[in-house]
């Protein structure tokens, strides 16, 4: 899966840290088993003091079909300092060099993809320019 997403726009420090908007303006997902289009979602971030982001993303995927699939998960991007810095500035780092998941669940009332709704998944991400990439597996 490939997220489009427009600058973060930053509302400030939070008790929890420094709260962070990521508005995802498309995309695609191509799969085995569910290929489509990011429709539009958002992820509402919070910078942790320690630098650790926390994501808690909703987002709205069109299958060729037309069936929608949403799309929630929480997930955790940490790494070192230097390297957050670059990805921050829109940089490209090798994904090796930190660490970014996600856990998503699904949701959908297509027949055919009603397997979806009794999987939890598992991601691994990384951060182009543009946005965020993901490989997700259903863990079984």
């Amino acid at each position: 899966m490939r997220l489009d997403v427009r600058p973060i726009v930053r509302a400030g420090q939070t008790p929890n840290g420094v709260r962070r908007l990521g508005f995802v303006t498309g995309g695609d997902v191509s799969g085995d088993r569910l290929q489509g289009r990011v429709v539009g979602g958002a992820d509402w971030q919070t910078l942790r003091p320690d630098g650790s982001l926390c994501l808690d993303v909703r987002l709205a995927i069109e299958t060729g079909e037309g069936s929608i699939v949403t799309m929630s998960y929480r997930g955790l991007r940490r790494g070192p300092a230097q390297v957050i810095e670059r990805l921050e500035g829109g940089g490209e780092v090798d994904p090796a060099s930190y660490y970014f998941r996600i856990a998503p669940l699904f949701e959908t009332s297509s027949a055919p993809l009603a397997w979806l709704n009794g999987v939890i998944g598992i991601g691994v991400g990384h951060r182009t320019a543009e946005g965020p990439v993901y490989v997700v597996h259903e863990v079984l």
